[in-house]
């Protein structure tokens, strides 16, 4: 939910993460997180320190 929230519901609601998600692609989903890393003058360090957990975070879920 915070993904969402941080990234835009608009912008979410037509990614291909969620096309992924909802077509039962879950590791090809967990690859996009890392696309969504950049503000207005290109990549952040933290986002994408902030992306790789909220990537390990999906993956162990997906485990349970």
């Amino acid at each position: 939910m915070s993904f969402v929230f941080n990234c835009g519901a608009g912008a979410f609601g037509n990614s291909t993460l969620l096309r992924l998600l909802n077509g039962g692609a879950y590791a090809s989903a967990a690859d996009q997180f890392k696309r969504w890393n950049r503000g207005a003058d290109g990549p952040l360090p933290g986002l994408s320190r902030r992306r790789a957990a909220e990537t390990a975070l999906f993956l162990d879920m997906g485990a349970q």
